[in-house]
């Protein structure tokens, strides 16, 4: 039911791709830092926030390369966001067990997909409150390089948030689970 909602709000979300988002030099080093704070420890709930918005930034990628090669057909958008932001699926599969947790009290998800999918939006709704402020001052930033502050203060903000008030309460089931096994 919840993944049901979310692709519904990333199917209205992804409507159309503005401009170039960003520079292959900015993705691939979100890339890189994404792993880099995976190692230094950082919480998977941040740094699922900044992975979803490196999977929303190649969604918009390929929008373009799609329009650059004139594919168009109906839902092509929405289509081509869902399998961006989706191919997280592809790291549960090779990479990192899948670990349901209750988060705030009311879903049961892994952190990391909940994150992830979070911080997709974000950076999908950050873009398009970019280009409202552009069209609202007559087609002109507001400062340099808003285009890149808007989305990285947006996510920063969450990230910060999620950093001091993570979304999952107590200690993960499966862990604990291990360790009682290990013990015994």
């Amino acid at each position: 039911m919840l993944l049901s909602f979310l692709t519904v709000i990333i199917l209205i979300s992804a409507t159309n791709a503005y401009a170039n988002p960003a520079c292959a030099v900015c993705t691939v080093a979100v890339g890189a830092s994404l792993e880099i704070a995976r190692s230094l420890g950082v919480d998977d709930c941040v740094v699922g926030i900044w992975a979803g918005a490196l999977l929303a930034l190649l969604g918009y990628w390929l929008i373009l390369w799609f329009d650059k090669k004139e594919w168009n057909f109906w839902g092509r958008n929405a289509l081509l966001m869902i399998i961006s932001v989706g191919s997280i699926g592809f790291m549960y599969i090779s990479e990192i067990t899948y670990s349901p947790r209750v988060i705030w009290h009311v879903f049961y998800l892994d952190p990391l997909l909940f994150s992830t999918i979070l911080g997709a939006l974000v950076f999908i709704y950050a873009s398009k409150f970019y280009q409202w402020m552009k069209k609202n001052n007559g087609g002109h930033a507001h400062f340099p390089f808003e285009k890149v502050v808007v989305p990285v203060v947006a996510l920063a903000l969450f990230s910060a948030y999620f950093y001091y008030n993570p979304m999952t309460s107590g200690a993960n089931p499966a862990a604990s689970t291990e360790a009682l096994l290990e013990n015994f």
